[in-house]
């Protein structure tokens, strides 16, 4: 009966999983990264490395708060300028990895020319698409998403892809804008697609549990940490 169960659940997962790829078609928000198609590095610099942005701000407080450990493979997807890439690869040593990911190659260009003079060797950059950050299968230890979480136009097979990179027991780190209708400014309802209990959903809906949500540390963003659920886990036999 545990096989029957097991190989039904299995069965539907597919058959959901695929249900919904085919309705991911089109894309959820066409145009959104239109802007980094042929990024102004420079220009993006200002915007994501100053004190006015709040990440930047809490940069080193928002690493601690990861928990990253030395040794582990960490994926910075949607890496930008490379701001966390350069402070994860202080955190997970000279024994550990760290994956920038990024649908710019100019932004890949930049952070390998960054960490190359800042003498780290253990950055490998990846160039990833619309639909896949082009990760090998159970390859990294935790997936960190800073604002770009709303930046996927094609969400449901961005997390398959994602979790399919996960090894066994990843945890999935997730900072985006706070979007309260009525509350949040004209620019978070216009640019960001989806508010924190749709994300969440969303996150869930791909085989993720949330297990952790930090509080207290950013104003304008949440800032919420799932663990990868395998088949066998979420049925529970």
């Amino acid at each position: 009966m545990r096989l029957i169960g097991a190989a039904a659940w299995l069965s539907t997962a597919l058959l959901l999983t695929n249900a919904g790829l085919l309705a991911q078609e089109k894309s959820v928000r066409p145009g959104i990264n239109d802007a980094f198609k042929d990024p102004d590095i420079q220009e993006w610099v200002k915007k994501f490395e100053v004190e006015s942005r709040e990440v930047y701000e809490q940069r080193k407080q928002i690493v601690a708060a990861c928990k990253i450990q030395p040794g582990q493979s960490v994926a910075d997807i949607g890496a930008g300028t490379g701001l966390f890439t350069r402070l994860f690869a202080d955190a997970v040593g000279q024994h550990g990895t760290v994956y920038a990911v990024d649908i710019a190659q100019k932004f890949l260009d930049h952070i390998s020319a960054t960490a190359k003079q800042q003498g780290i060797h253990h950055v490998k950059t990846i160039l990833g698409t619309d639909t896949s950050p082009k990760l090998p299968d159970r390859s990294v230890d935790v997936v960190f998403l800073c604002d770009t979480y709303h930046h996927f136009e094609f969400p449901q097979r961005m997390l398959t892809a994602i979790h399919r990179a996960l090894k066994p027991g990843g945890r999935l780190i997730v900072i985006d804008f706070i979007r309260i209708e009525g509350k949040s400014s004209d620019w978070i309802l216009k640019h960001v697609r989806a508010g924190q209990e749709v994300v969440e959903r969303e996150i869930g809906e791909c085989g993720f549990r949330k297990t952790a949500q930090v509080d207290g540390l950013l104003r304008e963003n949440y800032f919420v940490i799932f663990d990868k659920i395998e088949p066998d886990a979420k049925t529970g036999k």
